[in-house]
């Protein structure tokens, strides 16, 4: 409830700012099947205009554990469907919890290059292991636009685009098809930025 509440109200507030431009919607898997979204990161901006594009759908973010020490901040973590993670020393649960959200089917948010920059960063292999393990496929998101509020108020036109989903090959053993899904990943990401760049 408070997720949908809050999604829009986000919406409205940085609709304030320029509209939100979405390309290749329709490379978003269909149907009651969970998966996983692996999405560009480069600021605080970008989770909130992705949330909004994705509206009815919810997404269950990894968020790294420091936010949810506090108390208000872990309730509101919690009520936006964040889950903790240890990116330093993760454990079964990193994976435990998304798998069972995607066998819930629910869709899990990642950012794989784990850090805010605009600088290309080797991909954490978070995304391809639980994409493995829950049998789901990844869908690759790119965002350009505001990444603060600098970028915000000088109305920096946001833009995402949808890739199409990538799946574990079958054709192979689960260890060389996780590399495949790397591969594919990181091309993914970077043929969607580029088509960015020229919109």
């Amino acid at each position: 409830m408070l997720y949908t509440f809050a999604a829009n109200l986000v919406k409205l507030i940085l609709s304030l700012f320029g509209r939100l431009n979405v390309h290749q919607k329709e490379n978003i898997p269909k149907g009651e099947n969970g998966y996983i979204i692996a999405c560009t990161h480069t600021g605080w901006v970008d989770i909130l205009w992705l949330g909004v594009s994705m509206l009815p759908t919810k997404i269950h973010y990894m968020a790294k554990k420091e936010l949810f020490k506090s108390g208000w901040l872990k309730w509101l973590m919690e009520h936006l469907n964040a889950f903790p993670v240890d990116r330093e020393n993760p454990g079964p649960s990193t994976i435990k919890v998304p798998r069972k959200l995607i066998a819930s089917g629910n869709v899990v948010g990642i950012f794989p290059s784990g850090t805010r920059t605009s600088e290309e960063v080797p991909l954490k292999r978070g995304a391809v292991t639980i994409a493995a393990h829950s049998k789901a496929p990844i869908l690759p998101v790119a965002y350009t636009g505001p990444n603060n509020f600098t970028d915000l108020f000088k109305r920096v036109k946001p833009h995402i685009i949808y890739g199409e989903p990538i799946y574990l090959p079958s054709d192979m053993p689960k260890k060389e098809g996780m590399e495949v899904m790397m591969v594919q990943l990181n091309t993914a990401l970077s043929h969607l930025q580029k088509q960015l760049k020229e919109k």
